[in-house]
């Protein structure tokens, strides 16, 4: 069973690595990249920290998006233990935000889907490894 959950570990870093590649990039894909620049001038305008007064500048937002997920996810798929739990965390954040972000703009549940698989994968990864130690059978 851990061989499968270290499989998932490391697929779901290397998706996040690709998507924060993407975002940074056109190289990957122009298409999509135009897309999350676009997507990002919209979840600008409703970032929490607004009602504080900090509304980020698209451009740097998606940049910023871009390197967590980069970072983060070459850290979950390859980083020693301590940090891939430090970036089970920052990515679960990133993935709330997304989730926050995309019901405050009214879009359809089916757009909020992909965020909400990779944060239940992420939980999944976290609580699988907080998990209570097998207690030893006496005989």
């Amino acid at each position: 069973m851990a061989a499968v959950f270290a499989a998932l570990r490391v697929l779901l870093g290397l998706f996040f690595l690709l998507t924060g590649a993407a975002k940074l990039s056109d190289r990957l894909s122009a298409d999509l990249h135009r897309h999350m620049q676009s997507q990002f001038v919209r979840f600008a305008d409703v970032f929490p920290l607004k009602e504080f007064g900090y509304k980020p500048e698209a451009g740097r937002y998606l940049e910023a998006v871009g390197w967590i997920e980069v970072v983060a996810g070459l850290l979950l798929a390859v980083g020693p233990q301590l940090l891939q739990e430090i970036s089970n965390f920052v990515l679960t954040v990133v993935m709330i935000g997304a989730i926050y972000t995309l019901l405050v703009l009214k879009e359809p549940v089916a757009m909020c889907a992909p965020a909400t698989v990779c944060l239940g994968l992420l939980l999944l990864l976290n609580i699988r490894g907080r998990a209570a130690p097998a207690k030893p059978k006496f005989e």
